[in-house]
């Protein structure tokens, strides 16, 4: 019943952009940038924050926002990020996560990771269908965005192979599978880059590499070492 309160929260539309805005952005936000992002007063904004943060899907703080500390600092400020806690319902209700545990660690214990990966790229083909190979990293971000990775362009330096030539990666904030990976992450990393090079294609401008960061997709997309001059 708790996952029903939290998802009904998001009926209100004001509650669900600041939602939405505070989850885009990766990094706490306060409370006067959420009001100004979704053009709302800041009490407003404050009462759907902390609502958000009551049913679970906002995390509440507070910190000060100048950078500043000691005396003439000011007082600390409440700010907010996306809880790492999921929430789904499911009516009747389904344990698909158990599933999807307890096979993974069958996969694991019986050194299935070849064949697990083989059925994912197979998956990812399927899913691309008959289309070419994704055409750049614009594309890869919608095709990304549309399975739920919430990818974001980022500027790299020194792309890899490539001295000194500054590049852009696709990273992605949220692993669909992440969950079954905090248990197993070789096997379920493994699995997922191999969904992404059939989803994205091996033959074409783009590429899907492994470059873990703490909280974010195990994966990145970028553009293929034999495209950049």
């Amino acid at each position: 019943m708790e996952d029903i309160e939290a998802i009904a929260a998001l009926q209100d539309p004001v509650r669900r952009r600041l939602y939405e805005y505070v989850a885009a952005q990766g990094r706490e936000v306060g409370r006067n940038e959420a009001a100004e992002a979704v053009g709302v007063a800041r009490t407003l904004a404050a009462h759907h924050l902390d609502r958000l943060a009551e049913v679970g899907l906002l995390e509440s703080g507070s910190r000060r926002l100048s950078g500043r500390s000691g005396p003439g600092a000011g007082r600390p400020a409440k700010v907010y990020t996306r809880t790492r806690a999921e929430v789904s319902v499911s009516l009747p209700a389904r344990d698909y996560r158990t599933a999807a545990e307890l096979l993974a660690e069958a996969a694991e214990q019986a050194g299935l990771d070849a064949e697990l990966c083989a059925a994912a790229r197979r998956r990812g083909e399927a899913l691309r269908g008959s289309a070419a190979p994704c055409g750049g990293l614009e594309e890869a971000m919608e095709m990304l965005a549309a399975r739920g990775y919430e990818p974001r362009l980022e500027d790299a330096e020194d792309a890899p192979g490539v001295s000194g030539a500054a590049t852009s990666v696709v990273r992605m904030r949220n692993c669909p599978f992440h969950d079954v990976a905090e248990r197993f992450p070789p096997l379920v990393c493994g699995m997922n880059l191999a969904l992404l090079k059939g989803l994205l294609g091996t033959d074409g401008p783009v590429r899907a590499r492994m470059d873990p960061r703490p909280g974010e997709c195990c994966v990145v997309v970028e553009n293929s070492k034999n495209n950049i001059d």
